[in-house]
């Protein structure tokens, strides 16, 4: 396939997201003086926006790809609840993997920005697990789910706020292999070693540092690929997926072990860049692309998200113009 066909065979994929969702929302003002009341920035608020996050950032990452997503997770019988449903609606993307839970609130992550610089944020949740009875609930709206909606490709996106339980990992896992579903998981460190037997497992290097408790040199490719072989065979994981900040991104399918450089980038922020990664490397899992073009793909459109401010989705056509310009290998 070219290019433009691996595009555009992304837009027969169904995607679910399973994951911790959330509200990104945004307060943007200017700052011209200090307190009077305590050292810190006055800032005069202009804008208030609020987003869709978390694992909601990644539906609509899959979204802008011109794939479908679908979100299984759990939201807050409040007003964060409502205003969650209310962002999905206007997003056009399906709740019907939504559901509410009497015991946990919406997650909302507030950022104060003045100008384009982020002052401060303020995180409101609950992020202990979720009851056994839960997890039961939110299995069987994954497997109504896979059943209706013929799912191309499963995708964890983990934020330790809890929505994830070891029981519906491994309930996941093995109800995925059933049905031969390619399964890729963005870590977060409480459930790290729960993740057995996935097709694709991509963390950061700080996650992987975190999640194996080792410290290591990063630049030393040797080093990394010794850890991640070993990390692999333990935990029967097909290929792994390192992305490590301006270096790039290191891929591991047990054959091919190679580092892909980042490009030279004007990086406003890092925010959502891990959300769109797995995104797009989701989708070139469930067409079947190879583990170094899927690996390029994804650091390729991780970086152009970082010239944006705050958490955004990918723009597919700048994504296609500039792997064009770049003359990605076939």
């Amino acid at each position: 396939m070219d290019l433009k066909e691996i595009f555009n065979s992304f837009n027969k994929v169904n995607a679910l997201i399973i994951g911790d969702v959330m509200i990104d929302s945004y307060m943007w003002g200017n700052v011209s003086r200090i307190s009077p009341e305590a050292p810190v920035p006055i800032v005069a608020v202009s804008k208030k926006e609020n987003r869709l996050g978390g694992a909601a950032n990644v539906a609509l990452n899959i979204q802008a790809m011109g794939a479908t997503p679908y979100l299984c997770s759990f939201i807050g019988n409040d007003d964060g609840g409502k205003l969650f449903f209310g962002l999905m609606k206007k997003q056009k993307l399906s709740s019907d993997g939504i559901l509410k839970s009497k015991s946990r609130t919406t997650t909302i992550k507030t950022r104060v920005l003045g100008g384009n610089h982020q002052m401060i944020r303020v995180d409101e949740e609950i992020d202990t697990p979720v009851s056994s009875a839960e997890t039961s609930s939110l299995f069987e709206a994954v497997k109504k789910m896979v059943s209706s909606k013929k799912i191309n490709v499963i995708i964890f996106e983990d934020y330790d706020k809890g929505c994830i339980t070891p029981a519906l990992i491994s309930s996941v896992i093995e109800f995925s292999n059933t049905k031969k579903i390619p399964v890729i998981v963005d870590p977060k460190k409480r459930n790290f070693m729960e993740y057995r037997g996935v097709t694709m497992f991509k963390p950061n290097l700080k996650e992987l540092k975190e999640g194996l408790k080792a410290d290591f040199d990063s630049s030393n490719i040797k080093e990394l690929s010794k850890l991640v072989d070993a990390f692999m065979k333990k935990q029967k994981i097909d290929s792994s997926l390192i992305t490590l900040s301006e270096k790039g991104v290191y891929i591991n399918d047990k054959k091919i072990k190679t580092l892909i450089p980042a490009h030279v980038r004007d990086i406003t922020d890092v925010s959502g860049a891990g959300d769109t990664v797995v995104s797009v490397a989701a989708l070139c899992l469930a067409i079947g692309l190879s583990s170094v073009n899927t690996a390029t793909l994804a650091n390729l459109a991780g970086g152009l998200v970082c010239e944006k401010v705050g958490v955004v989705p990918i723009n597919k056509k700048e994504l296609l113009k500039e792997a064009m310009m770049l003359e990605l290998n076939q």
